[in-house]
Formats: structure tokens, sequence, C-alpha cells
């Protein structure tokens, strides 16, 4: 035998571990803690979604499928989208996925190569930011700034950052962990941007519908500007509107040029997605638009109870944001998020994500899921007063 170790290539080793994880892994399953540390709801999925796969499976619906998903999601979702966006998305566009992260990690081996130059606006999921170096390519990052109280990006900077020699800009709205949400115009300027260097654009819009702004029925969305030609991938999920987060179910719209390479990139990575998921989703995204509503009219109670309680603390703030299912706070004179929600979890039973988890633009402070029972977040203030008390 050589004296080779017995180990996983560099890349592999060299990529970062779940914060998230570390946390919420060494509290999981203790009573007395109040988990918000992921982003999911604490409810199950509706009713009329479940019994729907459950009639699949009872029917036998067991076998292989389609790679790209079976005909009837797929119209679905490009019913949905045309519907949503106000501009046709043909369903020879969509590709049924095996979770919104498996569309991702999909969307970059169709693009990238070792070697390629990755843009990510942050802070950022670490799934999203970590998945180009697992491929060899490399990121850097342009980070969101808190202006006048709220979350924003400045996009003349992200614009300078998008070099000739770019080939992906990754862009998550609205936002996890920050809820930043982007607006039309900026939209407008990125596009016309990588148009004219040839940049990919990944828009991860999982967190779509879930916007506070009561006029706006979704968040701004690349795919309304696309035009036959444009390097723009979009992908999204059933698990966040819908209360799906379990099922592992997701989608992406591609330009149809890629449609044949993504069939071969699903048969490697998933094969197929189960067929009972493929009847549960499609009815979610046909007949539940009303659990769309509840979800967001409860979102912004619970946001509204969220960040009144949190401004009324001392030294806690936290930013405006337009969407998603989150507040990130920051508490003067603690910078270690690691340490710090660790000892929320040890001293009072609070269980929030470390802002580090994001990247080190999240350094400091803390991210908290509002998708949960009013009950909850009032509980889980009062925890936070008693830690800022002691």
């Amino acid at each position: 035998m050589t004296d080779t170790a017995v180990e996983a290539r560099p890349a592999v080793r060299a990529l970062s571990s779940s914060l998230i994880r570390e946390v919420a892994n060494a509290a999981m399953g203790q009573t007395n803690v109040l988990p918000f540390w992921f982003g999911e709801a604490d409810t199950p999925t509706p009713q009329f979604i479940r019994d729907v796969a459950a009639e699949s499976m009872m029917k036998g619906e067991t076998f292989y499928s389609q790679n790209l998903g079976r005909p009837y999601l797929r119209q679905a979702i490009a019913s949905y989208q045309s519907d949503l966006l106000g501009r046709p998305i043909p369903a020879d566009q969509v590709v049924a996925v095996g979770s919104g992260m498996t569309g991702l990690q999909i969307a970059m081996q169709l693009v990238l190569s070792p070697g390629d130059r990755v843009v990510a606006v942050t802070p950022l999921w670490p799934n999203i930011s970590e998945a180009p170096l697992i491929l060899g390519a490399k990121v850097e990052r342009v980070s969101l700034s808190v202006n006048d109280g709220r979350w924003s990006l400045d996009v003349d900077k992200l614009i300078a950052t998008l070099t000739p020699d770019t080939r992906m800009v990754i862009i998550n709205s609205p936002n996890n962990p920050t809820g930043w949400t982007i607006d039309d115009e900026s939209i407008c300027i990125i596009l016309a941007h990588c148009r004219k260097h040839g940049i990919w654009i990944l828009a991860d819009e999982v967190y779509q519908r879930l916007v506070y702004d009561t006029t706006q029925n979704t968040a701004p969305s690349f795919l309304r500007y696309y035009e036959t030609g444009d390097r723009i991938i979009s992908v999204n999920s059933f698990s966040k509107a819908w209360s799906m987060t379990g099922w592992r179910i997701g989608w992406m719209v591609i330009p149809e040029v890629l449609a044949q390479d993504s069939t071969k990139l699903v048969e490697y990575n998933f094969s197929c997605i189960f067929e009972p998921t493929q009847r549960a989703a499609t009815i979610a995204i046909r007949e539940g638009e009303d659990e769309v509503r509840r979800l967001r009219t409860h979102l912004a109670k619970t946001r509204s109870l969220l960040v009144d309680g949190l401004s009324s603390m001392n030294r806690v703030s936290v930013p405006e944001a337009g969407g998603a299912m989150y507040a990130f706070l920051r508490i003067d004179g603690y910078d270690n998020s690691l340490e710090l929600a660790q000892r929320l979890v040890r001293e009072v039973g609070l269980g929030l994500a470390p802002g580090a988890a994001f990247g080190h633009e999240g350094e400091g402070w803390l991210r908290w899921c509002h998708a949960v029972s009013e009950d909850s977040i009032a509980q889980g203030l009062e925890r936070l007063t008693d830690f800022l008390r002691a």
C-alpha cells in the first residue's frame, strides 16, 4: 500500500461546514429550546397537498418518470409563472428538480468550469456560495449594506465588479438571510450589463412570493425581462410558499438551448422525482394560491410582532427588508455570532442562526425565522429580554 491518505479531494475538504447545523444539531430535540434557526414554517404541508401524494402512492405511482419532470407538472409550473409574471414561460424551458438546492447545483454544473470567476451578492445562504467551489470556480463577494435603516445593494459597486472575465453572478432575492429584495430598475441595469459581457445570471427566487408589500403579488424577477439569447437561469422551490420543505422539490427556468444538457445532468444527479411528490407539487401550484396568501398574511403579522419587539430593546437593531421570512438582527457588544447563538441556546433556550453562517459579512448578526406562531415569537422575545438583562 502507498502512503497516500484516504480522503476527499481538496476542494471538498476545503468547504465550510454549516454553522447553522452546528448550533441546531447540538440542541435539536431539546424540548426547552425554541427553534428559529431553520428557514421553514412550524406547520405541516396543507392537507389537500398531502392527500394527493397519499392517493398517488395508493395507486402505485412509484415508478421512474421523465428526467425533467412529468409533463403535467412542467406545464403547471409554466402556466403559474406565466400568469405571475405577465409574460409567456414555455413548459419546455421548465425543469423539475429534487429541491431548490439541487437546481442551483445543476445550474452551476451547466455553466461553470474550474477557474471560472463567480460574483455573489452577500450575505448569502452558505449552500449557494460554497457550491461553485465544488466545481473549482472562484467566488468574489459583493456585500449588501444598511442605508437609512434598510438593507440595500450598491448597484454601481456590483456592476464594477462584474468585469468581462466574470462567468456568473448569483443574486438571491428576496434574500436569505437579510430579506433584501431587488427592484425592477436594478434588474434592468444588471441585465443590460450582463448581456453586454455575456455573463450568466443565476437568480435564486425561492422566496419569490414572500414579499411584505401588499400591493405586490410577487417579488421583481429577472424572468420578467427575459429575451431569447439571454443567459438567465432562475431557480425556485415549493419549500417556502407552500410549506413543503421536506418534500425536496423545486424547479428551474432555463434557456431552451440548455434543455438537452439539463436532461443529462438530472439523470446523473438524481434521475427523476418521485411521482407522488410531483402530484403534490402540481396540486399545490394549481390550487394553493389561498395557502400562499394565508402564509403571506401570517408572515406580515409575525414580522411586525418580532421587529417591534426587537426594536424596543436596548442595543438591538434590525434593518427593514422587503421579503423572505427572517429578521436579521444585531446586538451591540457581541461580535462572535456563533458564540452568541450557542450562549442563547444554552442560557435561555433561544435557537437562532449565527450570522457568520452566511459569510464574513454576517459576522456579529443573528437570523431569526418568523414563519412560526405569534405565541412562539412572543416567547422568544421574552427569552431574549431575559438574556439581555442577565
